[in-house]
């Protein structure tokens, strides 16, 4: 189980968050939803297409992305927050700052979704008194830089330290355990080969005992392979989903939440784990 503010969230099944960019430059839909009217529908859009979460987030985290002021991301994501905070699913805010953090919670998220696994100052604190759930994950480097050149020794084995010292950090500042969510962080400050390698060993995070978010929808990793642009990603984004999802993945971020819902039902039906 994986508790979020009030939400008990069962991990019987994958759960699906969906993703809503209130940004102009993210790399998979920036501008689609730049604005919170926009947004608002494209969320209520993943509500109906059967998302768990929603996971608004108002600063894109692309490689090369420009950070963006709290005021202006505060002004992007908390509307929408306060429009999505009733439709009875948990609302994640995606974001580093602690200030946006700490309104984000006051408006109504359960889950906060940080690229730095909460090492910025105050951030363990906001959410140990927010009560809410966190998604810690890893990150080499930052946005603007973090695929320059990112190397490891073994980034399964550096990947999954790092996650676990983290959440021993989280618990040891008053997280409780059934509140921290890890994701490997495919693409972000990894070439190819090392998210295939997290790909792979996606039932080694889950054998950590935290439920594994994997967030691959969309990512450049579908060019490098197959030489597609973002908009024909969707079926490589679903069928990594699934595979994940059958080894051992509780929480599938994804921007095509229809499509990823009618896969798991297949897998579901056909009797896979």
């Amino acid at each position: 189980m994986f508790v979020a503010g009030s939400y008990r969230l069962s991990l019987d099944r994958p759960l699906l968050m969906g993703i809503v960019n209130v940004t102009p430059d993210s790399f998979s839909d920036g501008g689609l939803c730049a604005d919170p009217a926009g947004a608002i529908a494209h969320a209520r859009s993943l509500l109906e297409a059967g998302a768990d979460i929603l996971d608004i987030g108002g600063e894109s985290t692309r490689p090369g992305a420009a950070p963006v002021s709290e005021g202006e991301e505060l002004d992007r994501v908390i509307p929408v927050i306060e429009a999505a905070r009733d439709w009875g699913v948990p609302i994640s805010i995606d974001t580093q700052k602690p200030i946006v953090m700490q309104a984000a919670i006051g408006a109504g998220a359960s889950i906060v979704n940080d690229v730095m696994a909460l090492r910025t100052a105050d951030a363990i604190e906001v959410c140990a008194a927010g009560k809410v759930g966190v998604c810690l994950m890893h990150m080499q480097g930052e946005p603007r830089t973090m695929q320059a050149a990112p190397q490891y020794g073994d980034v399964v084995s550096e990947v999954r330290e790092f996650l676990l010292a983290r959440a021993g950090v989280c618990i040891a500042a008053g997280i409780e355990r059934k509140r921290i969510v890890i994701d490997p962080g495919i693409g972000f400050g990894k070439t190819l080969e090392h998210n295939l390698a997290l790909i792979r060993a996606t039932s080694a995070f889950a054998a950590t005992g935290y439920p594994v978010l994997i967030g691959a929808s969309r990512k450049s990793m579908f060019k490098a392979l197959l030489g597609l642009e973002t908009s024909e990603r969707v079926i490589p984004s679903v069928v990594t989903a699934a595979w994940c999802a059958m080894n051992g993945a509780s929480i599938l971020r994804v921007h095509d939440v229809r499509e990823t819902r009618q896969a798991l039902s297949i897998i579901g039906s056909l009797g896979a784990p």
